[in-house]
C-alpha cells in the first residue's frame, strides 16, 4: 500500500513543478523586456555625454570637417593637458569645489536646526513661516542679480568667494529646510522619548536617533545644494572679476566667443566638470542606502 501511495503521490508532486515552470516563463520574458527597455533608456541618456567626450578628443581639422563625424579621425588626448595647463581650468575647478562644498556646509548648518525646530515645536506663525520658506523658492537669482550686486558692493564683498558662498547658501536654504522638515515630521516622537529615558539630551537624540533615520533627506539636501552651487552661473559672472576667482561655469563659455571657437577645449572642460558630481554620487550612495536601512530597522 505504501508503494502504491508513493507512486500515486509522485506524479502529483511533479505536476505543480511543471505548472510553476510554465508560470515562470512570462515573468522571465517580462524581465528581459524591461531590462532591454531600461538599457535603451539609459543609453539615450548616456549618448550626449559620450558625444561630448568624443568631441573633446577631436582636432581642429575634425571639428571643421564637412560632413562632420562622430568619432575623431585622430584621438587628440593632449586637449585635456592643454586645457588644464594653459587656460586656468584647474584654478577654476578649485574655486568651484570650494564654493560648492562651503555653500553645502553653510546650508546644512542653518537648515538642520530650523527644520528640526519647526517639526518638533508648534508655535504661532509656524504655517506662515513654512509658507514663506516655500514662496522664496519662486525667486530666481537672475531676477535679483542687480540687487545682489548692489548688496555685495555695500558689504565690500565683490570679487570674493565669500559672496558666492553666501548667495548660493541663501538660495538653497529654503528647499533644504522644507525637505528636512518633512523628514523630521515623519519620525515618531516616541523614538526620541526613548532616547531621553536612556539619558540622551536633545542634541544626543538628534544626532543618534533622528539624523540616522532621516539620512535620505539629508543626502537629498546635500546633493541638491552641491549641484545647484556647482552649476550657478549668473551671480558668479556678475560678482567675480579676477580670473583666479571665477568658477568653472564662468571659465568654460570663454572658449567659444565671437572671435574664437575652441570647441574641443569647451567639451574637455565640460567633461572635467562632470567628474566631481559623479564622484559625489558614488560616495554618497552608500549613505543613502544606509539611511534607508536604519529607518526601516528602527
Amino acid at each position: 500500500m505504501s508503494e502504491q501511495a508513493a507512486t500515486v503521490a509522485a506524479p502529483g508532486r511533479r505536476r505543480p513543478a511543471r505548472r510553476e515552470g510554465r508560470s515562470r516563463r512570462p515573468i522571465r520574458l517580462r524581465t528581459v523586456l524591461l531590462t532591454a527597455v531600461g538599457w535603451l533608456v539609459g543609453l539615450l541618456f548616456v549618448l550626449p555625454y559620450l558625444q561630448m567626450f568624443l568631441t573633446s578628443l577631436k582636432t581642429p581639422s575634425d571639428l571643421t570637417h564637412s560632413p562632420g563625424t562622430y568619432v575623431p579621425s585622430h584621438w587628440q588626448w593632449s586637449n585635456y593637458a592643454d586645457v588644464w595647463k594653459g587656460t586656468g581650468v584647474g584654478q577654476a575647478l578649485t574655486v568651484s569645489l570650494e564654493v560648492a562644498v562651503a555653500s553645502t556646509l553653510v546650508t546644512l548648518l542653518c537648515a538642520l536646526p530650523a527644520a528640526y525646530y519647526t517639526a518638533r515645536n508648534r508655535f504661532r506663525g509656524r504655517g506662515a513661516f513654512l509658507l514663506l520658506v516655500l514662496v522664496t523658492q519662486m525667486f530666481a537669482p537672475t531676477a535679483l542679480v542687480i540687487g545682489i550686486y548692489r548688496e555685495m558692493v555695500a558689504l565690500n564683498l565683490t570679487d570674493t568667494l565669500l559672496a558666492l558662498i553666501l548667495v548660493n547658501a541663501a538660495f538653497n536654504l529654503p528647499f533644504c529646510v522644507w525637505i528636512l522638515h518633512g523628514y523630521f515630521s515623519s519620525i515618531p516622537r516616541e523614538l526620541e522619548e526613548a532616547a531621553f529615558l536612556d539619558g540622551a539630551g536633545r542634541f544626543g537624540a538628534l544626532t543618534r536617533v533622528t539624523l540616522p533615520i532621516s539620512m535620505p533627506g539629508v543626502v537629498t539636501a546635500v546633493v541638491y545644494t552641491f549641484i545647484a552651487a556647482w552649476n550657478e552661473f549668473i551671480v558668479a559672472l556678475t560678482v567675480t572679476v579676477s580670473p583666479d576667482r571665477k568658477p568653472l561655469t564662468v571659465v568654460a563659455p570663454s572658449f567659444v566667443t565671437q572671435y574664437q571657437a575652441h570647441w574641443q577645449f569647451l567639451f574637455a572642460t565640460s567633461v572635467i566638470a562632470i567628474v566631481p558630481v559623479v564622484i559625489l554620487f558614488v560616495v554618497i550612495e552608500r549613505y543613502l542606502v544606509g539611511g534607508l536601512t536604519a529607518g526601516s530597522i528602527k
